[in-house]
């Protein structure tokens, strides 16, 4: 662009651009002071301070919370010159942390300074999602890129997020380019059947990729109890393990039929995966005096806001005590929290919490994030969302 300034502008009221220069791609609407050349929502704008300093570029929005969203912090076209390079930033990091991987995560978000917009790859088929009304607009130019990248069998939209709601965006899902057919995914030697538009979200949940493998030591002759199971993922590394009995719980009929379904892919037979609602199985198991070698909790996300922090805390902690009444002596807890909302200090002072109330004491083994190609910035603490844990039981 050949203009000093952009037409479209957003100015921030005095002293609110302090977080946006440490690094938060983000500007709540209470921090605008005004805008210029009525930008709308979805549109490219330029941020200002104050006092008339350009802070960057990026995609405004009127109605919605997130008022600003940070694409870069120079004056640039966004156009497919703009997304190619971004994503293929993005794609040059994939390839070098999973060497000849065909599934993985291509673009996370902010963390990749595409701010909206998630592409998951799975074999030749492409799962994307997009949160903002910017990204949302764009998305046949992100296609673009995308075929011109990968040259995909199809690319798909997940957009079916409570998420998009915020910005007036509608829930979606279905093909965009090609086909988007089943296919077979290979993660850890393991086999996953994936389907593009059934399964859940974008089918397996490729955050935990890292941690599932980091359980198979732990598991050789361990009765396990999965919580939250999802398609059998942690279930499915525990008998690669060496696990003796796997039982795995969740109240989705749906995500249990698909745990069956890659039992029997992989040809595993110490997996018995059942519907029901974790917490009052666990209590069950109790009363049957049932003791486990090895648990696994990977529940959803307790909250989504701040307002409802604590209830998500006492679930949690009442979780982790229902677990230590079914854990052996010298068993191992691996789990996981979701919500950015919980930070991994209070997350590790609910367990610990827990297993005192419960008469036991924890040892922190190791502490694990998400997988690498779900990068983290380190001043956006949003982008640290995933806690994962492991812990030996005294």
């Amino acid at each position: 662009m050949n203009t000093t300034h952009l037409s479209k502008q957003v100015i921030l009221r005095r002293k609110e651009e302090k977080r946006l220069l440490a690094g938060h791609p983000w500007v709540f609407s209470n921090e605008v002071r005004e805008t210029v050349g009525a930008p709308a929502a979805g549109d490219v704008a330029e941020l200002l301070d104050a006092g008339g300093r350009t802070l960057g570029i990026g995609f405004y929005h009127p109605n919605s919370l997130i008022a600003f969203r940070l694409l870069s912090r120079q004056i640039e076209e966004v156009g497919h010159a703009f997304f190619h390079d971004r994503i293929n930033q993005a794609l040059a990091t994939r390839t070098r942390v999973y060497p000849g991987d065909t599934t993985y995560r291509v673009v996370h978000g902010e963390a990749d300074f595409l701010p909206g917009l998630v592409v998951d790859k799975y074999n030749e088929v492409l799962c994307v999602q997009a949160f903002s009304s910017g990204m949302d607009r764009r998305l046949g130019m992100i296609c673009d890129v995308l075929d011109a990248l990968f040259h995909p069998r199809g690319i798909v939209e997940r957009n079916e997020t409570p998420v998009r709601q915020l910005e007036g965006l509608p829930q979606r899902a279905g093909v965009l380019r090609g086909r988007a057919d089943p296919t077979i995914i290979e993660e850890h030697g393991l086999q996953y059947a994936i389907d593009p538009i059934a399964g859940q979200k974008t089918a397996l949940f490729l955050d935990q990729r890292d941690n599932r493998k980091a359980i198979i030591p732990l598991c050789n002759g361990a009765t396990v109890l999965d919580c939250f199971c999802n398609d059998g993922g942690f279930a499915l590394n525990a008998a690669r393990g060496g696990a003796s009995t796997v039982l795995g719980f969740d109240s989705s009929e749906s995500s249990i039929s698909r745990a069956r379904a890659n039992a029997q892919l992989n040809n595993i037979d110490v997996c018995a995966f059942e519907v029901a609602d974790v917490f009052e199985s666990i209590k069950l198991l109790r009363n049957e005096e049932r003791e486990f070698d090895m648990i696994i909790l990977d529940p959803p996300s307790f909250t989504r806001s701040r307002k409802n922090v604590q209830n998500a805390k006492q679930g949690y902690r009442n979780l982790h005590r229902s677990a230590a009444a079914i854990l052996k002596k010298g068993g191992y807890l691996c789990t996981a929290s979701c919500s950015h909302h919980i930070t991994p200090e209070t997350f590790i002072s609910i367990i610990d919490r827990a297993f005192r109330e419960s008469g036991r004491s924890a040892q922190l083994l190791e502490w694990r994030g998400a997988s690498r190609d779900h990068p983290v910035l380190p001043g956006v603490t949003e982008t640290q969302y995933l806690k994962f844990g492991i812990f030996r039981i005294l």
